[in-house]
């Protein structure tokens, strides 16, 4: 059976796009190197028709599909298990922008194009694609859609779901639903969109997808404030608010301990106000579009910034002058991961919590984690804006990372997401489940909800061939 699967395979997308040997790490390996699986083949369609055969393919010979983008999920949600029977379909073959719709504010693109591809091509049209992240240069927009990925402008803009107007699916029967109207109202029954996105591979392939576009900001000014408390970057985030309206499309925290690992690690950069004596524990980075002028952003700008003065929530701050400038600023904030991976290994969380109660979590979890391991070192920092934070934990100064995690994982986690669950928050904000949660989302999940994911994956997925073991346990 195999070699007819993988002869019929070949068949399809050529044999040239059919990996069975070879060094296939980009492929079975996930992005942060903790899970190394075996694939029986990685399989490149470059079309929706290959797609859709391939799964039918696969149907018929009872395999299991591992659907892949860029490979750049922090979730261990698409790469194979180590059984050696899963096809890796990878979608970066299927990287076309379809179509621009200038009047519709549109944009029509396979899923396997590059973030920054479209953000770039949506330039050239004078127009904005604004979901922005990390790994921008290398995911794709399906895998983004399939984990309901966020980023830095959510404040204003939304997640990927709210960017998104319709999509292109294989099912995993084989059929396409063409779903790619780009429609802003379509009141007609269930919203399968919605059911596909966020779903990580589990219920269909995305194939494309029809994304909102903006007309470009006629400024955009970028600020740093140091600020003397977490309650107080929670004040400043309502000001922000009250004052700059939809204008605020970027607010950062970040703590002082992770500054201080770009500091350590990355001293060409110049953090503002971080490296000095007695400096404050927190610090954001704000970011105003204006559809007006530069001048009219920046006196909203220093309107903003003299009432946060005034009312205390700021101790410093400084606005970028220049593009290069608010690059400067921004490539710090991009930086704290980097940094604190070459502190060494550490436990990630990536959490959300309703703003205003963001202050207390951390507060109660902070002293809950010194009490419990003395000497842990907290690497805070996120999207304050929609209440996201990466709160990742790092070994005692000294300490054996690699052993730390080893030893010290699995309680963290369950010292940080219970209280995470104690404030009503989500263990996921931006990640997604994948494998690697998936043990969590049975533990914090209600009953009630995870009794209806698995309907759903019932009546969709009944042979149980799409990404299995990712979001809810095998």
């Amino acid at each position: 059976m195999t070699t007819a699967l993988l002869d019929t395979l070949r068949r399809i997308v050529g044999a040239a796009h059919v990996l069975t040997e070879g060094d296939l790490a980009a492929y079975e390996q996930d992005w942060r190197k903790r899970s190394h699986g075996k694939s029986l083949a990685v399989v490149r369609p470059g079309s929706t028709a290959e797609v859709a055969a391939v799964v039918r393919a696969c149907a018929d010979a009872g395999a299991a599909i591992v659907p892949q983008g860029g490979n750049t999920g922090l979730s261990v949600g698409s790469t194979p298990d180590g059984s050696g029977t899963q096809v890796v379909l990878s979608l970066t073959r299927m990287n076309a922008v379809r179509a621009i719709d200038r009047d519709n504010l549109t944009m029509t693109v396979e899923a396997g194009c590059i973030l920054q591809a479209l953000q770039e091509t949506a330039e050239k049209a004078d127009l904005l694609f604004p979901l922005s992240l990390a790994a921008e240069g290398s995911c794709t927009i399906g895998g983004n859609l399939s984990t309901n990925a966020g980023g830095t402008q959510v404040v204003r803009y939304g997640n990927t779901r709210e960017l998104c107007l319709g999509l292109e699916v294989v099912t995993p029967q084989g059929e396409v639903w063409n779903g790619l109207s780009g429609l802003r109202k379509d009141n007609t029954g269930y919203d399968l969109r919605d059911l596909y996105i966020g779903s990580e591979g589990t219920l269909g392939i995305i194939t494309a997808a029809t994304m909102k576009l903006f007309p470009q900001p006629a400024a955009q000014l970028t600020a740093w404030a140091a600020v003397p408390s977490m309650a107080a970057a929670v004040r400043l985030l309502g000001l922000s608010h009250q004052h700059l309206g939809a204008g605020l499309t970027g607010f950062e925290v970040m703590g002082q301990f992770a500054l201080s690992l770009v500091i350590k690690h990355m001293p060409q950069l110049r953090v503002p106000f971080a490296g000095l004596d007695g400096a404050p524990p927190y610090y954001v980075l704000l970011e105003n579009s204006d559809s007006e002028s530069e001048e009219h952003a920046r006196q909203r700008f220093e309107a903003l910034l003299e009432l946060a003065f005034e009312d205390g929530c700021v101790l410093d701050a400084v606005v970028a002058e220049s593009l290069s400038q608010a690059h400067e600023l921004w490539h710090i904030r991009e930086s704290i991961p980097l940094a604190q991976a070459e502190e060494g290994l550490n436990i990630k969380h990536d959490i959300s919590i309703a703003a205003s109660r963001i202050p207390a979590f951390v507060e109660h979890t902070d002293a809950l984690l010194q009490r419990e391991i003395p000497g842990v070192r907290l690497v805070n920092f996120g999207h304050l804006g929609d209440g996201n934070l990466h709160y990742n934990v790092q070994a005692p100064a000294g300490g054996d990372a690699r052993e730390f995690l080893r030893a010290q994982e699995d309680r963290v986690n369950a010292l940080v997401y219970d209280a995470v669950a104690q404030f009503d928050g989500s263990f996921s904000a931006e990640h997604g489940v994948g494998v690697l949660k998936a043990d969590k989302l049975a533990q914090y999940k209600s009953p009630v909800a995870l009794g209806l994911m698995r309907a759903i994956k019932q009546a969709l997925d009944p042979q149980g061939i799409m990404n299995p073991g990712c979001i809810l346990q095998k």
